[in-house]
């Protein structure tokens, strides 16, 4: 399911793909308004599938990293306001979540994205994280 949805830099927020054009995609905003545009080629689009975190040994797909936080909130919205919360706060969190994550190369703004976008695909229903990878393995 994450591989279709989608992260278009400068532009707040996830979205789902809906279609492909000949000039680009159709996409839908993944918030409660659904409220459908075209994405083109200038614009910096990337699958939340093909994201990865930093940690000490490798990067840890981002998919593993959300599943990580849906255990640690038992499938519900983060439990730390990632709007309020201090750069330690946030750090203490992450190590929670990923305990061997890069200190130097994930920024806080890195954190708070991973929070908020956990919390959308959460309260939209999208909460099966791992289902790629074990359609993949089979």
């Amino acid at each position: 399911m994450l591989e279709k949805i989608l992260a278009i830099s400068g532009k707040p927020g996830l979205y789902k793909l809906v279609s492909h054009t000949g000039r680009g995609l159709i996409v839908e905003t993944l918030d409660e308004k659904k409220k459908r545009m075209p994405v083109f080629g200038m614009d910096k689009v990337i699958s939340l599938a093909d994201i990865a975190m930093y940690t000490d040994e490798e990067e840890v797909p981002l998919r593993q990293v959300l599943a990580n936080v849906k255990a640690k909130e038992n499938a519900q919205t983060a439990s730390l306001d990632y709007g309020k919360a201090s750069k330690e706060e946030l750090a203490e969190y992450m190590a929670q979540v990923l305990p061997n994550f890069d200190r130097d190369r994930v920024y806080s703004s890195d954190i708070k994205k991973l929070i908020q976008w956990y919390n959308l695909l959460i309260e939209n229903g999208v909460a099966d994280f791992e289902e790629a990878e074990e359609t993949a393995a089979e």
